[in-house]
């Protein structure tokens, strides 16, 4: 619902006469109804201005009807599952609007702070519902619906009885119980925390400012993108190296922990910039919405006139969209021919998505196209001792080797298992031990998993390079076999743990100083040459 909310349908006149309360102040003084969501004390908090409280009071049913539009608004910004779980009914319902707040109710300190991780989308709902914005103030009390039944009760049908001095309901005693959380309730509260962090929700993505290149670990299988990332961020458009940059991976990788680096690098040394950060799901959505109201120039007009810096998700979701890729076709063109800055994360590399037109493909293609592949061990490493220190957690380094070792796919599910191990430490009250690790997540001994050998890792690189193993053994010093002999040896040291004078006999019965220079020479040349970190990396997933 966009636009300006409509005031006067919802704003009554006060009448003396009938049995409605004018001032929240009045209706606690009173002790008409127990006060379950202290306002008394809200209106007394030193951060609150008494003055701004407004005079008019809402009915239970102008607030239902308005607490109708903000959760419909809020489904359209929101994760599907994610409200099912935490916001759908009672769990997150309008109270009352008072002055510059709006206050919400929940039915617990869990579920709160869930829905506290939410407070630009709820905000954004509001703006979209009422037509301004308001400060958000969330209470939990378990009390909730008896609270809103009695506040009801009170403004159609007068004063009722102090809930202090009447009996309570069945209803109302299970409420008032203090039960100490069973077992399978606090498992669920750490299996909810996982998978809060694992889902793969950016639709309508705010820029993340705790996202920056200060965080995120470089590796093999990252540095040429975080390289021509940060670039970017220090020279964006037609004035620097990349004006147009592609970014491909499979999820959970660091695509979108870039994006925001670079959103957030552009504004500290461009303040004036726009950015328009936006997954391709809701750049299509936008175009149908401005379509159907008959605003097709204006969203045009928008993208070409006024963006500095467009930076799509997942372009990908464009494929099939064959109108939604004929606005993008222009709206490219216009701003690469202005020198804005361009920016697209996939999955895929731009030929390999299928239902994408031939010539958007091209234009892709037209800038820098890099990958991002899975970290390698020390990599993974070094993200889970940078996440353990964000999250105040201790770990071992049998117990960071365990996870590292592990967890090898995603970078979102190495910092999901670290959530979810100090969801369970605080949720428990236990230390974190090797077996309690291994329990909670699963996982078991890294001493088990395939042993990588000279032997495989020499028939890999022999696969890759297309030179026969035969050769990497024999005495040709030809520069493409030494070259592959030199990866093969230095993959060898690092994965296999083989010592200098066994891998110097594997490969042709050649004197250890061959192998230290091999080792020195690529370690080297990593440092320079991103193209060589892909091949390592390559290699080095394949075994």
């Amino acid at each position: 619902m966009q636009g300006n909310f409509p005031f006067n349908e919802f704003l009554k006149n006060s009448n003396p006469s009938n049995n409605k309360i004018n001032n929240i102040e009045d209706l606690a003084n009173k002790n008409i109804i127990e006060d379950p969501f202290n306002i008394k004390q809200s209106l007394n908090q030193p951060s609150y201005n008494n003055s701004s409280l407004s005079d008019d009071f809402f009915s239970a049913e102008e607030l239902d009807m308005m607490n109708t539009e903000i959760h419909n608004s809020l489904k359209l910004l929101i994760n599907a599952q994610k409200y099912a779980s935490f916001f759908q009914g009672d769990f997150f319902r309008l109270m009352n609007i008072d002055g510059e707040r709006a206050i919400f109710s929940t039915t617990t300190n869990f579920i709160k702070s869930f829905i506290e991780k939410n407070l630009d989308q709820i905000s954004q709902s509001i703006v979209n519902t009422l037509g301004k914005s308001y400060q958000i103030e969330i209470i939990a009390n378990n009390n909730n619906n008896l609270a809103q039944n009695s506040l009801s009760q009170h403004l159609n049908n007068g004063p009722i009885e102090p809930t202090q001095n009447r009996p309570k309901s069945a209803n109302e005693i299970s409420f008032s119980l203090d039960l100490e959380p069973v077992q399978d309730d606090l498992l669920s509260q750490v299996e909810s925390k996982y998978i809060d962090h694992v889902s793969d929700d950016y639709n309508n993505i705010v820029i993340d400012r705790s996202k920056t290149f200060k965080n995120f670990v470089i590796g093999p299988s990252n540095n040429m993108a975080y390289a021509a990332s940060l670039a970017i961020a220090k020279s964006p458009g037609k004035a620097g190296k990349y004006p147009s940059l592609y970014i491909h991976s499979n999820s959970g990788l660091g695509k979108t922990h870039l994006l925001h680096a670079m959103a957030n690098g552009i504004h500290n040394q461009y303040p004036h910039y726009v950015i328009c950060l936006i997954t391709a799901r809701d750049f299509m959505k936008e175009m149908i919405e401005s379509i159907r109201n008959k605003q097709l120039p204006e969203f045009r007009s928008k993208y070409s006139d006024k963006v500095d810096v467009l930076m799509i998700d997942d372009v990908h979701e464009l494929k099939g969209k064959e109108g939604t890729q004929r606005e993008f076709f222009h709206i490219f063109n216009e701003l690469y021919q202005k020198g804005k800055q361009l920016i697209f994360t996939s999955d895929k590399t731009p030929q390999e998505i299928n239902g994408l037109e031939e010539r958007i493909k091209t234009r892709l293609q037209w800038g820098l196209v890099v990958d991002i592949q899975k970290p390698d061990i020390e990599t993974r490493v070094a993200i889970i001792n940078a996440k353990a220190d964000d999250l105040d957690l201790f770990l071992s380094e049998d117990i960071v080797n365990l996870i590292a070792c592990n967890v090898k796919n995603s970078i979102r599910e190495l910092e999901g298992a670290l959530i979810k191990l100090s969801a369970y430490s605080d949720i428990m009250k236990v230390d974190i031990e090797l077996e309690m690790v291994k329990e909670v997540l699963g996982l078991r001994d890294y001493e088990d998993e395939k042993k990588i050998t000279i032997e495989g890792i020499a028939k890999q690189t022999s696969q890759y390079f297309k030179i026969p193993v035969a050769d990497l053994k024999s005495k040709s010093r030809v520069k493409d076999i030494a070259n592959a002999r030199f990866v093969a040896m230095y993959l060898s040291r690092k994965l296999a743990s083989a010592t200098h004078e066994e891998i110097g006999q594997f490969f042709g019965g050649r004197d250890h100083s061959s192998v230290v220079h091999a080792e020195q020479k690529i370690s080297k040349q990593l440092s320079q040459d991103p193209m060589l970190s892909k091949t390592i990396m390559t290699i080095e997933n394949s075994l």
